[in-house]
């Protein structure tokens, strides 16, 4: 068994080959994080909802997909911006919208993983971990 040295960026790709597939759910290995970027992509719209699935291993964090009538993806575009090797920052001062607001970023912050939109409100600037279209 192989370990993931970048968990984010593997549960991103997870979600892009389970949308680029079509299917309505993919099962992701569960932690606080992912838990938090998985609560905002709800919040936000855009995917349909996600759950907690207990097995007696590691938890499991399962994703349902939000599609259009034509079955297009409410997610376009996923982009991992920090990276293990490579830490992206933004100052407060620094945050802009995404896509003319149309997208969002994800931050982790000294008050938690939260959106651009949120940080901005709050004046706080953290690491940059997805960019979401």
């Amino acid at each position: 068994m192989s370990r993931v040295s970048d968990p984010i960026s593997d549960m991103l790709t997870r979600m892009r080959n389970a949308m680029k597939a079509n299917h309505l759910k993919t099962d992701i290995p569960s932690s606080k994080m992912k838990l938090a970027i998985a609560r905002i992509l709800k919040d936000e719209g855009f995917i349909k909802n996600y759950k907690v699935i207990d097995d007696n291993k590691q938890k499991i964090l399962r994703v349902y997909f939000k599609y259009s009538a034509d079955s297009t993806p409410a997610i376009v575009r996923m982009r991992r911006v920090s990276s293990p090797g490579r830490r992206i920052y933004m100052q407060a001062k620094e945050i802009r919208p995404v896509y003319n607001n149309l997208g969002i970023r994800i931050l982790s912050t000294s008050r938690g993983i939260i959106t651009n939109k949120t940080a901005k409100k709050l004046n706080v600037g953290g690491e940059v971990i997805c960019e979401i279209l």
